[in-house]
């Protein structure tokens, strides 16, 4: 029953787990690049890197029979004792980049060492090397990956939009970017100049990345211990924003996801941003290279600190310390004697008294009027109908169904077994959901021009995304055009959508295209559901007995009126037994 698998098979299970899509060979190839010492980064990619991933650098270079050797599995130059695992000073290390590139990709590599008088060029093809000779090269690597998965159609078959496919090339192009700016970096996109970064400092190219606008929003971080040095810039708090985009966090020149340090810089700036905004960072730390475990995940983002809790409290006193100096947040001083900060008084000024207000016919001994609650219920009972027959349409014109309203959120009616509870959010949201839908089929959307376009500065990246989606927005009555290279304009919104938020809408928009942070597989139900969530945002108020009354009917002729699209409830059924179980 159990057989060896094939080289060939094994080669390509391996390499799945390594190059997961076109973005994952840009992260190896790219850090092979840095580590070769090089001044200048070339990124050339087309069709999103389904077609080419291309680096061109201009470092050390390799000779014939490493150029050979590099494509093996497990071949590396960092490492040569298990010792090494835990002083890694490098990027790459494990030896499965290139060896999983080769598997299921059309390579060739082109290098030369400064020392040889002529170059080497390789071709390889499903881990074979099908071409092997010398080359004219000047000093430097060029390695060219065409037809990502060409021999596992069923892998390329799961690779996302080119729009979201170039995002996450971008992504990784930026996060090497940002750790490196005494490199060069430029990035080609079918033929177009995306990025041009040269040798700069860190706040120029967090500016050259990002735009200039940043220019004014860096705060910077830095403190000095013997546990850890960090520095960077986090942003004003006034320009953080509902997506988690703009968090870079780098140790020891190494791109690093860590929940811990997050957290930290969340905590500084919990009370100056709203509860769904998040801080933006670029954040440095360097710490001993033995004091941290980076060898825990094949994509070497994920590491573990000897002492994360120092590090963590280090973090949150440095930025907050930061935004302090700035005049961002309080600090208090607690070698100042508060109790004589006042203002002296100017000669010839006169000092005002304040004025009380008494109210002569308030008497605290008299009792109020007790309501007779008995009197009270049985005017619920005689004058209001039961809400039942759900989730039939009922006809509320006569006024006669009784219906509260708790906060802005729940409207709450009686059956007559008990209570019906609706969830007033997720109504609006699936009435407009729905309304959405039926129309973009029919092509009836109707849209509403605004008085003033909204702009909204993103990522090149970003831009892209929404470049794509541009006509399934416009089919649902949201027209948007693109303003340079790193914003766009809305001019357009659903009619009756006024209340939406046009920066919060595209923000959620991306979030939940680029991370899959929904369960719509069709795209346009995507946006239509960023619509319908931005737009029920805005409905949030208190309402009239009437207002609530046209909503339930509006939600009762919904398809789904019990659950949302998303399978979350709107409407909950409180029977009179499990209320006499909360009373024992």
């Amino acid at each position: 029953m159990i057989e060896l698998l094939s080289e060939h098979v094994a080669n390509q299970i391996a390499a799945g787990e390594v190059i997961q899509r076109p973005a994952s060979a840009v992260k190896e190839l790219l850090e092979n690049a840095v580590d070769a010492e090089s001044t200048k980064i070339q990124l050339i990619i087309k069709d999103a890197g389904a077609t080419l991933v291309q680096v061109i650098d201009n470092g050390f270079g390799m000779s014939k029979n490493d150029a050979e050797l590099c494509f093996k599995k497990h071949a590396t130059s960092k490492i040569k004792s298990t010792d090494d695992l835990f002083s890694i000073s490098s990027k790459g290390f494990r030896g499965e980049a290139l060896s999983s590139i080769a598997a299921v990709a059309q390579v060739e590599l082109k290098t030369k060492k400064k020392s040889d008088e002529i170059g080497h060029q390789i071709n390889i093809e499903a881990s074979k090397i099908i071409n092997s000779e010398s080359c004219a090269y000047s000093k430097g690597t060029s390695i060219s990956m065409r037809n990502l998965f060409y021999n596992v159609p069923a892998r390329r078959n799961f690779l996302k939009s080119k729009g979201v496919e170039t995002k996450h090339i971008i992504d990784e192009f930026q996060r090497i970017a940002l750790t490196h700016p005494e490199i060069h970096f430029t990035m080609h996109h079918n033929e177009s100049l995306l990025f041009d970064l040269p040798i700069s400092m860190r706040r120029q190219r967090i500016v050259g990345v990002f735009g200039n606008k940043y220019k004014e929003r860096l705060v910077p971080v830095e403190e000095k211990t013997s546990i850890t040095t960090i520095e960077g810039f986090v942003l004003k708090p006034e320009f953080s924003k509902r997506t988690r985009g703009e968090q870079f966090l780098f140790i020891n020149n190494r791109y690093i996801k860590n929940n811990s340090i997050n957290h930290a810089i969340k905590v500084v700036f919990k009370d100056l941003i709203g509860h769904d905004y998040f801080p933006s960072y670029f954040i440095h730390l360097t710490v001993p290279y033995d004091s941290i475990d980076v060898n825990i995940h094949p994509s070497k983002t994920e590491i573990k600190f000897e002492d994360e809790r120092a590090v963590y409290e280090l973090v949150k006193s440095s930025v907050r310390s930061s935004l302090s100096k700035n005049n961002i947040a309080p600090s208090i001083d607690f070698n100042l004697e508060t109790s004589f900060d006042v203002t002296p008084l100017k000669e010839g000024s006169t000092v005002k008294f304040p004025s009380i207000s008494v109210d002569p016919n308030y008497n605290p001994f008299q009792k109020e009027k007790k309501l007779d609650i008995k009197e009270n219920i049985n005017l619920l009972q005689n004058n209001f109908k039961p809400f039942d027959n759900l989730p039939n349409q009922d006809d509320f014109s006569d006024n006669s169904y009784l219906f509260l309203q708790l906060g802005t959120r729940y409207i709450i009616t009686i059956k007559k077994n008990g209570l019906l509870i609706i969830d007033v959010f997720r109504a609006h949201q699936q009435i407009k959901f729905e309304e959405l839908i039926e129309r973009y089929k029919n092509g009836e959307v109707s849209s509403q021009r605004l008085l003033h376009p909204i702009e909204l500065e993103l990522s090149s990246s970003d831009v892209l995304i929404c470049l794509e989606i541009k006509e399934d927005l416009e089919r649902l009555g949201i027209e948007i055009d693109q303003f340079g290279k790193q914003s766009i304009v809305i001019n357009t919104f659903p009619g009756s959508s006024s209340s939406i938020d046009g920066k919060s809408f595209i923000e959620s928009c991306l979030e939940n295209i680029k991370n899959n942070n929904d369960d719509f597989e069709i795209p346009y139900h995507k946006i239509a559901w960023n619509v319908s969530t931005s737009y029920a945002h805005g409905t949030q108020k208190n309402m009239s007995k009437k207002e609530m009354a046209y909503l339930i009917d509006c939600l009762f002729s919904c398809q789904n009126s019990l659950k949302n699209s998303k399978g979350l409830s709107i409407v909950k059924e409180t029977s009179q037994e499990e209320i006499n179980k909360m009373f024992n």
